[in-house]
């Protein structure tokens, strides 16, 4: 999300988002779609909630092989023999993929089957979804959504269903962090499941989180109930003996709206994913989140901050400072030196899912900060300001985690291996905003990312590739803060400055860096950076608006659909071929395979050039992307809105 993410005229907006119930949702032709000859799963179950006490961590009993802290010197074992599964996996839907987007004059089916008893030769395909709040968490469900190959119409000509399906890893940050973590405690559901209004909803945000969900269906609680169960849930933790803070409240709330309506979820956690049978069974990517580490005292974080990640298995970094990790489930266990003494018991339930996506997004805690400033109701504003009573000002946006798993651990090199307890931040605050940083790890081989990026880096909330700067400029700093190599053998492809961005119009359209790998010196990846942009909405709404009525929801996530795809290659006939080519590119170099001339012709329309701009821009106001159909409906056929429409959009939008 980062600090660019500013609420600006915050007061405005929330009051307005509070009375304002606009309805401007467009009727979709359903005689243009294609049927699926997939079923999309129901949210009838959803994951394991294997917390042993709801949100109160619990000391256990320790299993024979005690946990340890282990050094980042290479993937855990875990992780390399589910690789083993996932890379198998992705042969069958990458070959069928391919074969759709029709790269002419190459059979990419062939090749992919040809190559298929060699793993390392194939493509390996990760998808990084920004932060930005619910702008970023609906954008960037619009773009999985058009990389499901389970969603309705997804696989026909000019779509990109099955990408999802391919790839290996799909990281989140903050408000993209609140997408990957919902479809993954929902079972590694559908984007439209989940958006589905029937009894088993999730993503009901009419309702601001600070009212809690709307009473009736499966919701049992009034707004003091719910404001009272958090706090009794909160206050349980504390009397365990772990320290809280602000971020225990807003992950509480948060599972609200992206895990259980019914019960906020409570013992739902980020380890249980790993138990799942589309996890366990490498059926869908590896998920991943991202924090940064904030050194007591600090109030803005350095570009050479420790970034730390969560994946299924465990917690920690491949920074150099600190350089380990720790099995996620056991985190809250007493570790000293990276190992747990024979005294200690094994703390479960630490890593609740709430709190887990509530790290990562914890610069939403300027929602609770502004409290007083905005038009909830006063029993919301009398629960908030007490809870503030209770933290001090310099620890308002800090996720703290006690006991620190990396006391004692890498003295020599760790910032915080003599702190009791590790504060942890929004994952963007260091302007990093798109998750890249596990995805350019050179143990993990990735070939190429989808980039996607809802950041709000202009005065009106649109992307201007500041997260990718912020990338290319730590790998060239190389610094930590206690020195040595921060990049340890990470590389990331050249970028241009912002100026050069907009005034390009790199930031509105997709374009790939990092395309003639010899200009690197270790391998990188190809970086597919996919901007938000107006195709059939205004979707640069305010990073702290806190509800969405269903219709601006949906509108949100069918234009994150018509980014990803261009509106289904009506803006760009060739962007689905080309979407091919990037996939296969760095595979062809390993295999010494020559580039199709379809593919060199993608590379020059669609690679950053080197060209360079960096005059100030005009103000930037992008325009729709996709013109008006005599119907005037939405569809993912070419989607489209009437004059009159997009109008009243326009109109919304600066209303909220």
């Amino acid at each position: 999300m980062g600090p660019r993410a500013t609420s600006g005229a915050f007061a405005l907006f929330f009051a307005l988002a509070a009375s304002v119930q606009a309805s401007f949702l467009l009727p979709k032709d359903p005689s243009s779609k294609i049927a699926s000859t997939v079923a999309i799963p129901k949210l009838e179950i959803r994951a394991l909630p294997n917390a042993p006490d709801g949100y109160t961590p619990q000391n256990t009993t320790c299993p024979s092989t005690r946990p340890t802290v282990r050094s980042a010197s290479a993937l855990s074992q875990n992780e390399t023999s589910w690789l083993e599964m996932r890379r198998n996996n992705t042969i069958d839907p990458m070959s069928d993929l391919l074969g759709r987007l029709n790269i002419s004059g190459f059979d990419a089916e062939s090749y992919i089957t040809n190559n298929a008893k060699n793993a390392s030769a194939l493509p390996n395909i990760a998808i990084a979804i920004s932060g930005g709040g619910y702008r970023a968490c609906l954008n960037g469900g619009g773009a999985v959504q058009a990389f499901d190959s389970r969603e309705i119409n997804s696989t026909a000509a000019g779509h990109l269903g099955g990408l999802l399906q391919s790839a290996t890893y799909l990281a989140g940050l903050s408000g993209g962090g609140w997408l990957v973590g919902s479809i993954y405690v929902n079972n590694f559901t559908t984007i439209t499941s989940l958006l589905d209004n029937n009894a088993s909803s999730v993503w009901e945000f009419g309702n601001s989180i600070f009212e809690g969900p709307a009473t009736g269906g499966i919701q049992v609680l009034d707004s003091a109930e719910y404001y009272t169960g958090i706090e009794q849930e909160v206050s349980a933790k504390a009397d365990a003996g772990f320290n809280t803070s602000v971020t225990d409240f807003w992950g509480r709330a948060l599972s609200f709206q992206l895990v259980n309506a019914s019960d906020g979820g409570a013992s739902y956690t980020w380890s249980s994913i790993q138990l799942q049978d589309s996890f366990a069974n490498a059926e869908s990517p590896m998920p991943i989140l991202i924090a940064d580490g904030r050194a007591p005292g600090e109030t803005l974080i350095p570009g050479n901050t420790t970034i730390y990640e969560f994946n299924p298995f465990e917690f920690g970094t491949w920074d150099p400072t600190t350089y380990g990790f720790v099995p996620l489930e056991f985190l809250g266990s007493n570790f000293s030196g990276g190992v747990l003494a024979e005294s200690e018991h094994c703390v479960r339930g630490f890593d609740n899912v709430g709190y887990v996506m509530g790290t990562s997004s914890s610069l939403f805690n300027q929602f609770i900060l502004d409290v007083n400033q905005t038009s909830i109701p006063e029993l919301a504003k009398n629960f908030v300001s007490d809870i503030l009573g209770h933290f001090s000002e310099s620890d308002d946006d800090i996720a703290q985690y006690q006991p620190n798993p990396f006391y004692g651990y890498h003295t020599q090199t760790s910032t915080v291996s003599q702190l009791a307890a590790l504060n942890l931040v929004d994952g963007g605050e260091d302007l990093e905003n798109i998750p890249l940083h596990p995805l350019i790890q050179p143990f993990r081989h990735v070939d190429v990312i989808f980039a996607v990026d809802s950041s709000a880096d202009t005065n009106n909330y649109w992307p201007n590739g500041t997260s990718l700067v912020a990338s290319y400029e730590r790998s060239l700093n190389g610094t930590s803060a206690v020195g040595g190599n921060l990049a340890n053998g990470t590389s990331f492809p050249a970028v241009p400055d912002q100026n050069t961005f907009v005034n390009l119009g790199l930031n509105t359209r997709p374009t790939f860096f990092g395309c003639n790998s010899s200009n690197t010196s270790s391998p990188t990846p190809l970086v597919v950076y996919i901007p938000n942009s107006p195709y059939t909405y205004q979707s640069n709404i305010s990073t702290f608006d806190p509800s969405y009525n269903t219709s601006q929801r949906d509108l949100i996530v069918e234009n994150g659909y018509n980014v990803a795809t261009m509106g289904n290659g009506t803006v760009n006939s060739t962007w689905p071929m080309c979407v091919g080519c990037a996939i296969l590119q760095r595979s062809l170099e390993r295999t010494q395979t020559a580039m199709p001339n379809v593919c060199v012709q993608c590379f020059a329309d669609f690679c950053w050039d080197g060209t360079v701009n960096s005059t100030n821009p005009a103000a930037y106001e992008p325009p729709y992307k996709v013109g008006a159909t005599k119907k005037g409906a939405a569809t993912r056929e070419g989607v489209s809105y009437s004059f009159v429409a997009i109008v009243a959009l326009a109109v919304s939008v600066t209303l909220l």
